[in-house]
């Protein structure tokens, strides 16, 4: 399956990076400390800035301790993190291909993860600090998009989220969901991860294997 692009998007943790074991020790440990469900808190992190999870369980106040306190737990542990399978075959390919990473976690947080999974930092990094409303509000893909300089509609997200998948759609890009989650979505094509997945130039090609929906 071809997906007609000229550029991408890509959101990081579960996309790029798998960071699921780290997320769910710091928040659980943030949880537990705030005597909190931690279910209930992991419940509420995926596609969210840590800004926007918190503040759903603490006075307004509290959110830049909590927030300082959560990235500071996931920092600590950030050498866990490693690559989504076929990230590593995909990124080289993008040489001169205008591509760029578009998370809900903090920037020094984000590169941390990218590093340690052995990503190529991209030259546009959007990040929590870089907009005022997070996913599922489009703002952080529209942001990215114009940092490209490339019109949405000419781009594809990459997405494992329903919140980022939201995104990305009211962005009014093409998303491509990654993992089993995003078929709860109405992502445009859903696939397993990114194994075999190729840049032709003139957009993405998926393989049969990897395709959950399409």
């Amino acid at each position: 399956m071809l997906l007609p692009a000229r550029g991408l998007l890509f959101d990081n943790d579960g996309v790029l990076v798998d960071s699921e074991a780290v997320v769910v020790r710091a928040w659980s440990r943030w949880a537990v400390e705030n005597d909190l469900d931690p279910v209930e808190v992991m419940l509420a992190v995926p596609g969210r800035r840590a800004a926007d999870t918190v503040a759903l369980f603490v006075d307004a106040a509290a959110v830049p301790a909590a927030v300082a306190d959560v990235t500071r737990y996931e920092l600590e542990d950030v050498a866990d993190t490693t690559a989504v399978p076929g990230v590593l075959e995909l990124v080289p390919q993008l040489d001169g291909v205008p591509w760029a990473v578009v998370t809900s976690g903090v920037r020094e947080l984000a590169s941390a993860r990218l590093t340690a999974a052995g990503v190529p930092l991209p030259a546009v990094l959007v990040t929590a600090e870089d907009v005022t409303a997070g996913k599922p509000d489009p703002q952080p893909y529209l942001t990215g998009a114009a940092r490209l300089g490339i019109p949405p509609a000419d781009l594809i997200v990459l997405e494992d989220s329903p919140s980022g998948v939201a995104a990305g759609l009211a962005a009014g890009c093409a998303v491509l969901g990654i993992g089993e989650l995003a078929l709860q979505t109405a992502a445009t094509a859903v696939v397993a991860d990114l194994t075999g997945a190729r840049w032709t130039g003139e957009g993405l090609l998926l393989p049969a294997a990897a395709l959950l929906r399409s």
